[in-house]
């Protein structure tokens, strides 16, 4: 099984508030940094915290982000152990295509194309 984000890879945070235990601190919630590297695969926290016996083994990452990503303020780096399911691609690239495709759709009529 490969990793889904290598060395390097900028990423974003999921923004999710759950009813249940999380290994995402709030604070870092919807929050964009950059892989430093792999740390090995573990039992996702969030389901081994229930008891449910499911809890599938995940990759877990080292992610660093800007102390003024984080609070608005501080010139230091801060660097999270982060599972996979946390985080998604946060590609430049990708953002811009993705409000080229959707400025797109908009003149087109409405999300979907449709007016």
């Amino acid at each position: 099984m490969s990793d889904r984000f290598s060395t390097g890879a900028r990423v974003r945070t999921v923004h999710h508030d759950p009813p249940h235990h999380t290994r995402l601190p709030r604070y870092a919630r919807g929050k964009r940094g950059t892989v430093v590297e792999p740390e090995g695969r573990a039992l996702l926290a969030d389901r081994n915290a229930q008891g449910r016996g499911d809890a599938p083994l995940e990759q877990v990452y080292a992610v660093s982000f800007p102390a003024r990503e984080l609070w608005g303020e501080g010139d230091h780096e801060v660097v999270l152990d982060l599972f996979e399911s946390y985080l998604e691609d946060d590609d430049p690239g990708d953002r811009a295509e993705a409000a080229t495709s959707g400025a797109s759709r908009a003149r087109a009529g409405g999300k979907d194309g449709k007016p």
